[in-house]
């Protein structure tokens, strides 16, 4: 009897056809054997979401993200309402109706602030069985049981699945005792593997001896074991603290006023050639828009403490550009960019990166929001009013502008997204941010302390009326600046 050895697997009933047999394969199984799982989401529409296979009916799900509900991810709840953040996290409402933002506290992080820093992986590695679900390049794991996977060898589908805690989640495994814990991911239309966001235990031990008032990511350790360099013990203090003239409609500003300004320059074998700007946050860091990067890490330097491009000035510092990290998600949408920040690690020079000076400074980066009506500065290497570009350091004062008023028909008609603001006069067109002076940053002050709230990004013309500057929301990307700094502080 061929049906003897019961060769139908997953609860398959065998049929004695003489001398060979056939499998009555329960759903969602098929194959000679039922030792496949069936694509059940051919025909399903998931809309904003991913396709599950599941084992009780339908067989399918879409794995729809706070705040889309299931079954097809097409209607949205209140974000915030009830409160989706956990651990304290607190919930900020979007402009647009399906996004918000958990505000962290400390040490939590996470899309719902659900990973604390015990959420860690010991040696053996394969034994991990946290909740982290992101990638270190960002992007959000796939689920074990997504129907992409099913032509995958690892999947929730296979052999002993549950002894390598791999399910119908998308929680970081490691099953084939690769050197951290992994997972399945998007990227450009197909599915590839990468390490996740998660730091071995030995490390986080380390952060929460670390831990004080300031998150540990904004401020630095010692570059220089010898000490004899000044580390960044606070942000956003310059040592000049002089009233800021209202660079379109900016006047020259006195050296140290902004010591967090940083040059990005095309080297050459003359005079280097500055082209965007950019904002130091931590010693080895500095932050500017997506958009600015169009040459690769080794045409590119960046200065710090300049006040005249024209010079060479004793505050200066200078370093080459190690390494750079544009936003996953950056694209250029009809002239709009979308997500626009990058970060450039700077390469050490005799051992450590940015030293802390009168005239070099780390801005703060805030995990709050200032409100429309806020009086904010910014900064750089700009157009004059007489439309030629000023080699000296300029500043000007500009007031944030609700998201309405930027999207109204007559400024920018539903062109900012929740990434963007924009900040100016709608109607006395002064102080503006013109495009020569790109990934410069807007500070705003928070109990004496400057913040970077915003990068320069777009806007039409140049002090126009209605056509204010756009900027880059900084706030948007604190989760991701602090992944890419923390995994590469890792490696």
């Amino acid at each position: 009897d061929p049906c003897s050895s019961n060769p139908c697997k997953n609860n398959g009933r065998c049929e004695n056809r003489g001398s060979s047999f056939s499998c009555l394969c329960p759903e969602p199984y098929a194959g000679t054997t039922c030792q496949k799982v069936k694509d059940m989401c051919l025909e399903k529409r998931c809309h904003r979401a991913d396709c599950l296979i599941t084992l009780t009916p339908p067989y399918f799900q879409c794995s729809c993200s706070h705040p889309y509900q299931i079954p097809d991810c097409q209607q949205a709840s209140s974000p915030c309402r009830p409160n989706p953040c956990k651990n304290g996290g607190i919930c900020i409402r979007h402009r647009i109706r399906s996004k918000f933002t958990c505000q962290c506290p400390e040490p939590f992080r996470g899309r719902f602030c659900e990973i604390g820093l015990n959420d860690c992986y010991e040696e053996a590695s394969s034994e991990y069985r946290g909740r982290v679900n992101q990638a270190v390049n960002g992007k959000t794991c796939l689920h074990w049981n997504s129907h992409v996977l099913l032509d995958h060898p690892i999947n929730a589908f296979m052999e002993d699945a549950d002894s390598y805690g791999i399910g119908e989640h998308n929680f970081c495994r490691n099953p084939d005792e690769d050197e951290k814990p992994w997972c399945y991911i998007r990227k450009n239309g197909k599915v590839e593997w990468d390490f996740c966001d998660i730091s071995p235990c030995s490390e986080t031990g380390k952060e929460l001896e670390m831990s004080s008032e300031e998150s540990p990511w904004l401020t630095d350790s010692p570059t220089n074991p010898t000490g004899s360099n000044k580390i960044f013990k606070t942000c956003g203090q310059p040592e000049i603290q002089k009233t800021l003239k209202r660079i379109y409609g900016g006047a020259k500003t006195a050296a140290g006023k902004h010591p967090w300004m940083a040059s990005l320059q095309i080297k050459s074998s003359k005079r280097s050639k500055h082209f965007c700007g950019g904002v130091l946050i931590k010693a080895c860091w500095v932050l500017t828009a997506g958009h600015c990067i169009e040459q690769p890490a080794e045409n590119l330097q960046v200065a710090l403490g300049k006040q005249d491009l024209r010079k060479r000035e004793h505050q200066e510092q200078i370093f080459d550009v190690e390494k750079i990290i544009v936003h996953h998600r950056y694209r250029d949408k009809d002239g709009v960019p979308l997500n626009d920040i990058a970060l450039l690690k700077l390469k050490p020079v005799d051992g450590h990166c940015a030293v802390e000076t009168k005239y070099v400074k780390t801005a703060c980066l805030p995990n709050f929001f200032f409100p429309a009506g806020t009086d904010c500065f910014i900064s750089g290497w700009g157009a004059t009013e007489r439309g030629d570009i000023s080699h000296q350091l300029l500043d000007a004062n500009v007031k944030l502008i609700s998201q309405t008023k930027c999207n109204a028909p007559r400024a920018y008609d539903l062109l900012l997204d929740e990434s963007m603001f924009c900040a100016g006069n709608l109607q006395r067109p002064r102080a503006d941010s013109c495009q020569v002076y790109s990934g410069g940053p807007l500070t705003c002050v928070e109990n004496g302390s400057y913040y970077v709230y915003g990068l320069v990004s777009w806007g039409d013309g140049c002090g126009l009326k209605n056509k204010p500057g756009v900027y880059t929301q900084v706030t948007t990307f604190l989760s991701w600046i602090k992944s890419k700094i923390g995994s590469e502080s890792r490696s």
